[in-house]
């Protein structure tokens, strides 16, 4: 599991704690901040002393979020890699299913708030609004295999990010990127229907005008076979 973490404070052990309870399979959890000074890091140092499925990760890579997401993925040791947010906004109960179907070969597997079944309660109009017209469009134009490309809580293949690599340096766009890269390789991505709930403490730190050009790249690697700005990566994020 990583989960990228900004300023959380005490309100990082709840949603750590929700993690562990609800993974049955051997798991380990990578909370991932900015500075040493960061709110998050004491909570997360003075949990981990008494759980060692808990690690605290200081970002070496790149301040922010793109940055937090490398640094996870460099640390992680697992065959399945997890991201979930710090703000309990994402059904944590699903990540059982997740890897599992990972394992099964998908390289891939998204929670999708936009298929049947699933929901969004809560949050900004303009991004809700601006994510189910990315995720749904570009289910309909690219079959990328997931109504939801933009959603951060994903279930990943490892091997298939290490060999594709993160591109990805500001926001949360890796989502969608991994998406496009999975569609570019012909590599398996299904979803599964998951219910999103705006977090009920705190400030988002998401920047939708900041970062949508970013994400239109990516969307764009996966709806058109002649947009070619993606060159394989190769070697480790």
């Amino acid at each position: 599991m990583v989960v990228p973490a900004y300023n959380e404070g005490p309100a990082i052990v709840p949603c750590v704690e929700r993690i562990l309870a609800a993974t049955s399979s051997p798991v380990e959890v990578l909370v991932v901040y900015d500075r040493p000074d960061d709110t998050t890091a004491a909570p997360v140092a003075e949990l981990a002393a008494r759980d060692p499925r808990l690690r605290g990760v200081l970002n070496q890579v790149r301040r922010g979020p793109a940055g937090a997401l490398k640094a996870g993925f460099q640390q992680a040791r697992a065959e399945v890699v997890v991201v979930t947010m710090a703000d309990g906004s994402d059904d944590v109960a699903q990540i059982d299913q997740m890897v599992r179907l990972v394992k099964q070969g998908f390289a891939v597997v998204a929670a999708s708030r936009y298929m049947r079944g699933g929901r969004q309660l809560g949050g900004p109009p303009l991004k809700g609004l601006v994510s189910r017209t990315a995720g749904v469009s570009l289910h309909l134009l690219a079959r990328v295999g997931t109504h939801d490309a933009t959603n951060s809580f994903k279930a990943y293949s490892r091997s298939f990010v290490e060999e594709v690599g993160i591109e990805s340096d500001a926001g949360f766009e890796m989502g969608i990127e991994l998406v496009a890269k999975a569609r570019r390789r012909g590599r398996r991505v299904t979803e599964i229907p998951t219910t999103w709930r705006d977090r009920t403490s705190g400030q988002s730190n998401f920047k939708v005008r900041e970062w949508i050009p970013r994400y239109l790249h990516w969307y764009l690697v996966a709806a058109l076979p002649g947009f070619e700005r993606w060159r394989p990566h190769r070697g480790k994020t």
